[in-house]
């Protein structure tokens, strides 16, 4: 053991020799591989689908693709929609129906329902046949009002298709290609060509045209997210640079930091499209993550460098120092941070995963840029002069850290009393968080598109699909009374429900042939009776012959299978719980088990059970994250009682910032668990580096507990203060975004990282003192058998 004990203390200025006796072969390698990373941005796109939360076993899943193999994608409708009177004019009900012409002939486009195409059934002597609805342009305003109001008044099948019936806002559904819905085709056509037809029905009608449907939505929303994720870097460049020279006052220093983090941006870039992985909403949030936590690597290392030149102004030594003293504590450090995202790799979510490979591999990368570039980069300088290492000994710096210091020394027992306080009204609040989120709550709230999606909540109960499919397990079965009986009846329950659209099935088009059958008369739009039911079937066979397109969305090839398609509002995830719950009792009490198998599905309900999914396995993702990392610790110190107190003030500010949650009304959902893993191996860091100089400390004093606990504050307090308010300001800028999932990320890791600060800085001492007898005699914190610290190590700033 000894033997291994003394590698570990030659292992980092064996290090420090190999990189600066060959700075230029290392300068080499850092151009050519980061010029192989430029090479890979090629390969670097913006994901063009909804990246599934749930494995592709999910039985949730496995139930969508059963019923998108029978139906195909639900997923794939643009909505196009003007309120009723702005098509009360000749000129604006022709540009609307051009339009509609338009959008048919581009190829990306399948098929349109829209005003200009539907078929109105009418009965000619005993035989009922489809007509166009809208067969020649509208010669006049009072011809295009008489249209409309037919419409309104005497097509009630077309409700909630084309037209609502409240507010009788016009809508046109165009399908596209489900081969190019989710490829960089849709987006191309969405912000090119659509926009364009659109702006011109515009400028044409007067009207405005208020757009939705998930490929819509999906590609503005990847617009937003390309340019906040550029805002991001420029923020988070901007923001650590400011503060990188306000502490340090240096020109230079603050140039060689940002040389490391561009360096580390680029190679996430590299990295992300060698792995062949896309730009989604979290893996588009590394690059500014790279910049903000490679920057307090550049301040441990700059801060040392800068020590050791102030105290015998050798730079050959000095840089030597910096890395054989300060490389494997950082080492430490960013392999915890690195531990917080790698938790997200065992997940079995795709974009957790994708998420904590990128960001782990890429925390290593900036830790191995920043130890070999900063050192090379002073070598090839001058020594900094005095006024660039003024900053260590700056008034208000000190202040603070004395004023850390005191409340340590003096108010031990009100530090216990305000940590308890904290806690018992963290739990307090802990207690009234909701589990809960909503599909669109998240979405920039200052765009156009969110304000279409609102319109859409209001008069058309929404944009969520939601399917019911229902096997009757026989041929034909789907067309036999009892089981449109059961259909309407379904129907109508749901139709009851004011966040659930009526669904369309194939009962209302038998419903449309009966009314069609009694002169058009709205009354008899119902289902016909058993005595009715043969004479008007056929009668309607033409005219449903004709409707061929719209039957097969609603029933499948062998008559077996009927579908129920409806929209549901934006709710909170509690609600669409009790929606579901309250669909599927109703599904129990129509449709008897032995005899038909109703599926209930949609991308509604599959955000639903994500969502559930991906809580509970950030749960997980936070307790291996608090297990990997007091592994670290045990190995670092060699002491249950070292572990524990570790991870008391990093697990105080988590509670804390859940509690504030509860208090002010954040919810838990994806957006806001994902912090707790983030933070946590963030935070944990500054302890880290408190530890490995107390235990320095502890074998230059004799194992005075009290003199080493004040001399590792006074030696680590400046570079904990200056690496937490970067991280701070750092995470701060993803306020910025428009996303409130972003938003919330930025929010609460910055508030946990300013909690943990204050506790390591305050409690963690405390803490030390408080057990300092045991501690003392603990003989294996004496004497590790593997001190994988060399025994010189400084681990301050």
């Amino acid at each position: 053991m000894g033997k291994l004990a003394t590698f570990f203390e030659g292992f980092w200025p064996f290090v420090a020799r190999i990189i600066l006796r060959n700075r230029v072969w290392w300068i080499a390698g850092l151009v050519l591989l980061t010029a192989f990373f430029v090479s890979q941005w090629r390969h670097v796109k913006f994901s063009n689908e909804e990246t599934s939360v749930l494995p592709t076993d999910h039985p949730e899943i496995i139930k969508y693709t059963q019923f998108t193999d029978v139906f195909g994608a639900e997923d794939n409708a643009i909505l196009i929609a003007v309120e009723g009177r702005d098509l009360f004019t000749a000129n604006s009900f022709n540009a609307w129906n051009r339009l509609s012409k338009q959008l048919e002939a581009a190829p990306e486009i399948v098929s349109v329902v829209s005003l200009d195409n539907i078929e109105e059934i009418v009965r000619l002597g005993n035989q009922l046949e489809a007509q166009a609805f809208n067969p020649r342009e509208a010669l006049s305003d009072e011809n295009a009002k008489s249209k409309l109001y037919h419409l309104f008044e005497r097509l009630p099948f077309y409700e909630n298709l084309i037209y609502d019936p409240n507010s009788r806002a016009i809508r046109t559904i165009a399908f596209m290609d489900p081969d190019v819905v989710n490829t960089k085709v849709r987006s191309e056509f969405i912000l090119n060509e659509f926009k364009s037809l659109v702006e011109n029905f515009e400028r044409a009608s007067g009207a405005d045209a208020k757009i939705s449907g998930m490929p819509y939505i999906k590609t503005r929303n990847a617009e937003t997210l390309k340019k906040e994720m550029i805002l991001f870097v420029i923020g988070a460049l901007l923001v650590t640079a400011l503060i990188f020279f306000f502490f340090f006052r240096s020109y230079r220093a603050t140039f060689i930091s940002m040389v490391v983090v561009l360096i580390g941006v680029s190679w996430s870039f590299g990295i992300i499209g060698l792995l062949g992985f896309e730009i989604t909403i979290l893996t588009a949030l590394i690059p500014p993550l790279i910049i903000v936590i490679g920057i307090p690597n550049c301040i441990f290392l700059i801060n040392k460098y800068q020590q050791e030149v102030k105290k015998h102004g050798n730079q050959a030594r000095s840089l030597i120092r910096v890395i054989s003293k300060v490389g494997n504590a950082t080492l430490m450090t960013n392999l915890t941070t690195a531990s917080g995202f790698a938790t997200f790799i065992i997940l079995s979510s795709s974009l957790l995963r994708e998420f904590g490979i990128v960001a782990s591999i890429n925390i290593i990368g900036i830790f191995i840029l920043s130890l070999l570039i900063i050192p090379i980069i002073y070598s090839y300088m001058s020594l900094p002069k005095n006024k660039h290492l003024q900053h260590l000994n700056t008034p208000w710096i000190d202040l603070f850290v004395k004023t850390m210091e005191n409340i340590v020394r003096e108010h031990r027992i009100t530090v216990y009393i305000t940590s308890v306080v904290l806690l018992v009204l963290s739990i307090i609040g802990i207690y009234q968080i909701e589990i809960t989120g909503s599909r669109i709550e998240d979405l920039p709230k200052n765009t156009d598109f969110y304000e279409d999606i609102l319109f859409y909540e209001k008069d058309f109960n929404g944009i969520l699909p939601v399917e019911i499919l229902v096997d009757t397990g026989r041929e034909n079965g789907a067309l036999s009374g009892a089981t449109l009986s059961r259909v309407e009846k379904l129907s109508e329950e749901i139709g009851e429900n004011p966040e659930l659209s009526t669904p369309l099935s194939i009962s209302n088009l038998f419903k449309y042939a009966k009314q069609a059958y009694y002169k058009g008369l709205r009354k008899y739009y119902q289902l016909p009776t058993r005595q009715e039911r043969n004479f008007i079937l056929d009668a309607a066979n033409t005219a449903l012959s004709g409707e061929a397109d719209l039957t097969s969305s609603m029933v499948d090839s062998e008559k077996r299978r009927i579908r129920l398609s409806l929209m549901m509002k934006d709710v909170k995830t509690s609600r669409m719980e009790e929606i579901e719950e309250d669909l599927n009792k109703s599904i129990e009490k129509i449709f008897p088990k032995e005899r038909y198998d109703v599926a209930l599905t949609g991308k509604a309900l599959l955000y639903l059970k994500g969502t559930r999914y991906l809580v509970n396995n950030l749960v997980l993702s936070l307790f291996l994250a608090v297990v990997l990392i007091s592994l670290l610790m045990a190995y670092l110190f060699r002491s249950f009682q070292m572990i524990i107190i570790s991870l008391v003030p990093n697990l105080l500010p988590l509670i804390i910032t859940a509690g504030i949650m509860g208090f002010i009304g954040v919810p838990i959902k994806p957006s806001t668990i994902l912090i707790f893993s983030i933070a946590f191996g963030i935070s944990v860091d500054d302890t880290i580096h408190f530890l490995a100089k107390y235990r320095q400390e502890l074998v230059q004093n004799n194992w005075q507990i009290k003199k080493s606990v004040y001399a590792a504050l006074k030696e680590t307090g400046v570079s904990m203060f200056y690496t937490s308010i970067v991280l701070f300001f750092g995470f701060s800028v993803f306020m910025i975004s428009n996303y409130g999932g972003t938003k919330a990320l930025g929010g609460l890791i910055s508030a946990t990282l300013l909690f943990a600060m204050l506790a390591n800085l305050v409690l963690l001492p405390c803490l030390l003192l408080s057990l300092e007898r045991n501690i003392a005699n603990n003989r294996v914190l004496k004497q590790p058998k593997i001190d994988i610290l060399p025994k010189d190590v400084e681990t301050e700033a």
